[in-house]
């Protein structure tokens, strides 16, 4: 129930209602760290836990048997700045202030990022990786949102090239040719140990395995795939995964290490479908699924996602909820204590905590929307069911029966082909601002000496 009217005090009403969710009397003390690591361009397929044969992830594997899978957990958009855009803002694809993908975009000044909500619950709020949500010193900048420290790559076009410089709080750091994620994954942890007896809300948006596909020769995740009888971008890709699971692992040991263990909450994701052609090569990395980075098939917008607190999140557990990025935002509110009303109104996300915990009653989505800049290419999933907009027509798959999206069923359910059409007109809003056009801003941008295509071509 929303409390309209209280003489509570702000603090004490969240810690309140983060007692009566948890069950413990100081609410302050047990408030959970929050670590988000979302990768880049991860196929559903590509993790052991969800049916790879070839590449090898031993920490992740373990952290899914020691809490929950998700089955149907997708991610905001089929490519990196819109679905960035729509975890950090709890919109979806239709609304969200970033819909391009051409590097700079930003959010505007007034959007409401989860660091901004986290930091009125006392949370020291870090983000390592690539931002892809405003330039360096720019609008969007991720200090600009809430975030108290952000190391990493601020345009999404930087972290192309695992050997470019990068930002700290947007100021520019010489890495002197060093491979930029061990440097960002180093941060992290250094974050960890700064704020070990504080709440944290750590956004580890590493960028492996997007493309360029490098990894240093004498990195141990190489030696794993050296004799494979494998293209080479098929060797790095896989080494690629399997270093990102080590460097899981290294977070994992170190909250054990500050005991922290228990009072964190883990999240583990990729930011879309694989972007490998032919599904993957022999990766499969898309399993059975249709489509790839870049589709609104269910290869291009499923993907994997482990979400770890032990003593919270019963161990082994699977769920088959679905449910997408801009759930995000509310999850990790009510997860920090927040109130209903410390969140924005108009998000479209919704708490999966109940989920999480095996507690209470979840709500579900009555659709989930995704579409393409123009709004033309509208997709929704209404239970089970997902549906295509072709002009004034639906493709209508059942997701259970067809997971390939191969049967049309749409002419055996004109009701909710009907429905899912009001649905999509109704998810649409044009962009609120010419902001949004990627091209004026790239120039605007390289007019500043940012966003230009520069520096060394490393394999």
């Amino acid at each position: 129930m929303r409390i309209m009217k209280t003489s509570i005090p702000k603090a004490a009403l969240a810690a309140f209602v983060f007692a009566s969710l948890f069950g413990v009397a100081d609410a302050a003390a047990r408030k959970p760290n929050i670590i988000f690591i979302m990768v880049d361009d991860m196929g559903y397929h590509d993790l052991g836990c969800y049916g790879s044969t070839t590449i090898q992830t031993p920490r992740i594997d373990k952290m899914r048997a020691e809490g929950i899978k998700f089955t149907d957990c997708y991610s905001g958009a089929p490519v990196c700045a819109p679905a960035r855009s729509t975890l950090m803002t709890g919109t979806h694809m239709g609304r969200t202030p970033v819909r391009g993908n051409s590097g700079g975009i930003p959010l505007f000044p007034e959007d409401v990022t989860i660091a901004e909500l986290l930091k009125k619950a006392g949370y020291v709020c870090g983000g390592f990786g690539k931002w892809g949500l405003g330039n360096q010193g720019m609008d969007g900048a991720a200090e600009r949102q809430g975030f108290d420290i952000f190391y990493g790559y601020y345009n999404q076009w930087h972290a192309h090239d695992y050997y470019k410089p990068l930002y700290r709080n947007s100021v520019k750091e010489n890495v002197e040719e060093k491979y930029t994620h061990y440097l960002i994954a180093d941060e992290g942890l250094k974050f960890i140990r700064e704020n070990k007896d504080n709440p944290f809300f750590m956004y580890c948006c590493w960028t492996p395995p997007h493309a360029k596909y490098q990894i240093p020769e004498d990195d141990p995740a190489v030696a794993l795939y050296k004799d494979k009888d494998w293209s080479s971008t098929e060797k790095v890709v896989a080494a690629m995964d399997s270093m990102i699971d080590r460097d899981v692992g290294r977070i994992l040991d170190l909250l054990k290490e500050l005991k922290n263990d228990d009072d964190t909450i883990v999240f583990f994701t990729s930011d879309n479908g694989s972007a490998m052609k032919g599904n993957g090569g022999v990766h499969k990395s898309c399993g059975i699924m249709k489509g790839r980075k870049g589709s609104l098939n269910e290869g291009g917008i499923r993907v994997p996602m482990v979400v770890r607190w032990p003593d919270r999140i019963e161990a082994d557990r699977e769920s088959d909820l679905p449910w997408y990025f801009p759930d995000v935002m509310p999850t990790l509110a009510e997860l920090a204590g927040l109130s209903a009303k410390d969140v924005p109104e108009e998000i479209d996300g919704i708490s999966i905590v109940p989920t999480l915990l095996n507690k209470g009653e979840q709500k579900e989505h009555e659709y989930m929307y995704w579409c393409g800049r123009d709004g033309g290419s509208g997709v929704v999933r209404v239970g089970n069911f997902k549906g295509f907009r072709r002009g004034d027509s639906v493709l209508l798959y059942d997701l259970i029966d067809d997971r390939r999206e191969k049967k049309n069923v749409a002419n055996e359910h004109p009701e909710l082909v009907a429905r899912m059409l009001g649905y999509m007109k109704e998810a649409y809003r044009e962009p609120r601002s010419q902001l949004d056009d990627s091209t004026k801003l790239r120039l605007e941008m390289e007019a500043k000496g940012l966003g230009k295509k520069k520096g060394r071509k490393k394999q």
